[in-house]
């Protein structure tokens, strides 16, 4: 049931950064709708195709595209009514990034995969649905930018779930541990600058 609700819960937030990414360029309705559904179940869906998981798993839950349909057309709203914050969309993307890649790595686990695979899983389709938002947007996406922590908080926070868990830690405290740690170093990356060291070749 908790893993349940933490998708539902990373669902409903990628999808407002995927309707805050549309409304930065001026697309229509229906073009919010289709960046918000694709930023929330990209990773998902990659996900279900590696582990072999089909019908894909928005294909037999209508819940997950009624929270899309829900929470796009509600930061719609929000936005017409009241100014958009300008880190909105990294801090929206930030919690997506750290429900989705613990969410992810928690199926791996129950499919007992190496802590390893568990950690890939998650940080892969964790960042996937932001990465086709960005690609959608004409955008570099963010997983790509320079220095930036957002697949290394993803392994980070992967990590630390996976290793909670194979220590016998008590849930929900694991999965718990895993998306505050994501979450908290993504948004100290956003707020203070805080970037991995940058590998250069000179000429």
């Amino acid at each position: 049931m908790l893993r349940y609700v933490i998708d539902l819960v990373g669902i409903a937030v990628f999808a407002i950064s995927g309707a805050l990414a549309a409304g930065r360029k001026s697309l229509d309705v229906l073009g919010v709708l289709v960046l918000a559904t694709v930023t929330a179940v990209g990773g998902g869906t990659i996900r279900d195709l590696l582990l072999g998981r089909l019908p894909i798993f928005w294909l037999t839950d209508p819940s997950y595209l009624l929270v899309i349909l829900v929470s796009a057309l509600a930061t719609v709203g929000w936005a017409r009514r009241w100014r958009v914050p300008e880190m909105a969309l990294q801090v929206a993307d930030a919690l997506g990034l750290a429900l989705f890649s613990v969410a992810r790595a928690q199926i791996a686990m129950g499919r007992g995969l190496p802590v390893a695979s568990c950690v890939l899983l998650g940080t892969v389709t964790g960042a996937a649905g932001g990465m086709v938002r960005d690609i959608l947007s004409a955008e570099v996406p963010l997983v790509l930018r320079k220095g930036n922590l957002y697949a290394s908080a993803a392994i980070a926070g992967t990590l630390l779930y996976a290793g909670l868990e194979r220590a016998g830690v008590a849930d929900p405290l694991p999965a718990f541990a895993g998306v505050a740690l994501i979450a908290a170093l993504r948004l100290v990356a956003i707020w203070r600058g805080l970037t991995l060291p940058v590998f250069s070749v000179g000429p």
